[in-house]
Formats: structure tokens, sequence, C-alpha cells
């Protein structure tokens, strides 16, 4: 049972969300799954992302987004507020010397006007507020620049989904971060708000797709992936610890150690 001062069922917003990832930084670069190629595929035909591209990218996390982005040949400037999760990042990229790294909220970094041909944004932008962020975006894109905004969301909701199903008791008193307002569409998969929201501030030609994929994994993988979501990353050590036990039971008993999630990474584009 959580304790009596729990943040179970306490709100929590963008200031907290810079930090939590913090918490856990080695599972989350670990447990996050990557990125279809269908994304870079978007980024390369409609964005222009190749040898001559300047790249920011908001909220890089752990890289899982910026190795691909660097192997394009691009020049990236990789923003992210946490400094346990740049560790992980700088880790991933090895001697890359296309990229650097900058520790800053994005809110915090001094921009240069019209200095970057694509600011990139993976499974990052609900942590942002759009009234502030887009028109500092688009203040930054070279004329003619593009944006791409692109998350994981966990779970198709056009499909079952058995192992939400089976673990929804335990997860639905975890209050969601600053996106959970909008309703119940997830925030990315929200297409007619986050397509409005990107024409609202000027941004032209706003296009979406959604790839759909299988994500498998065994009962401790599921343990590891829970790890990172931010609304059982904020959790007191032994809260936390006791529901990962419960949700990995559930894997190993009821799913015979194998869980299949079905998974949409919508990818929004458009440009200045």
């Amino acid at each position: 049972m959580p304790s009596a001062d729990s943040p179970r069922g306490q709100p929590f917003g963008r200031d907290e969300g810079r930090h939590v990832f913090g918490r856990v930084a080695a599972a989350y670069a670990e447990a996050r799954p990557d990125y279809p190629d269908r994304v870079y595929e978007i980024l390369r035909e409609r964005c222009g992302l190749g040898p001559s591209s300047r790249v920011l990218e908001i909220g890089a996390g752990s890289g899982q987004a910026t190795r691909r982005l660097a192997d394009s040949g691009a020049s990236i400037v990789a923003i992210e507020p946490s400094e346990a999760v740049v560790e992980q990042l700088r880790a991933r990229l090895g001697a890359e010397s296309r990229v650097e790294v900058v520790v800053s909220a994005f809110e915090d970094l001094d921009l240069t006007p019209s200095s970057f041909d694509l600011v990139a944004v993976a499974t990052a932008f609900h942590w942002l507020d759009p009234e502030t962020t887009l028109p500092r975006i688009a203040s930054s894109l070279r004329t003619g620049g593009w944006l791409a905004v692109w998350w994981n969301a966990f779970g198709d909701p056009d499909l079952p989904d058995p192992f939400h199903d089976a673990t929804e008791p335990l997860l639905r008193n975890n209050v969601q971060g600053p996106w959970a307002a909008t309703g119940r569409v997830e925030y990315g998969l929200d297409v007619a708000a986050r397509v409005r929201e990107l024409a609202d501030h000027g941004f032209r030609d706003v296009e979406h797709e959604a790839v759909r994929w299988t994500l498998h994994l065994d009962a401790a993988g599921t343990r590891r992936l829970y790890s990172t979501f931010s609304n059982i990353a904020r959790l007191p050590d032994a809260e936390r610890e006791t529901l990962l036990h419960d949700i990995e039971r559930i894997a190993t008993d009821t799913f015979d150690d194998h869980v299949e999630r079905q998974m949409v990474t919508a990818i929004y584009t458009a440009h200045r």
C-alpha cells in the first residue's frame, strides 16, 4: 500500500519532469526501445536530414534518437536537462564528434535565431509548454526549416492490450504528468490537437504518420521498462520496488515470461 506521503496521487508538472528520469538513468538507457526505421526515412525524405543539416534535438534523453540522427552525418546540438541522463547519452555517443551535448532545459537555452535546419523532439514534447516553446523553435529555424516531433506510444488504441488490462488495477491511481489534462487520448496520438497546435503557431504543411509495430519483452525487461515511466520513477524507493515486483510477477505468471505491447510511433512534421 502507498504510504501517507506517497506522491502517487499527487499531480506533477514540467519542473519535476526535467529531473525525474535522472533517478532511473541507467535503466532508461537500457530499457527504452528505439524508434522504427520509418521515422528516419521521413526525416530524410521530408525534412532533408543529411550531412549538410544542422539539427537541434530537444530532450535528447539517453540518446535513442541522437545516435541515429548522428548516423545521417548531420551536425547536432543535443540538449538534455538531467546531468545523470546526459552521462548515459555521452556513453552511447562515445567519441562521436558531430554531436554537441548541452546540459540545459530548452527554456533556458540561449538560441541564435535562424540557425537550424531541423528541430527534432523524440518522446519529449509533452514535457514542454507549447505556447512558449513553439515560438522559440520557429525562431531558431532557418526559413523553410523543419520541426519533427514524435512519440513511442505503449499500446495501440485500436488493438487489444492484455498486459495493460492485467496491470491496470496496479497503476490506475498513478497520476500522469502535465499532459494528462488533455483527456483520455494518449498525448502523442491526439492527432487533431497536435496538428492544430502546430498550425496555430505558424507551422505549415503539417503532416502526421503512425507507424505500428510490436514490442516483445521478457518479465525482467518489462520490469526495467516500467521502472522508467515517469509516474513510477517518481515514487519512493520501497513503493516503487513493490509495484515493479507486482508488474514483473504478472509478466511471469500470467504471460509466461513473454509480454507483447502493440506500439504506435506517431510522428508529426511541419516547416517554418
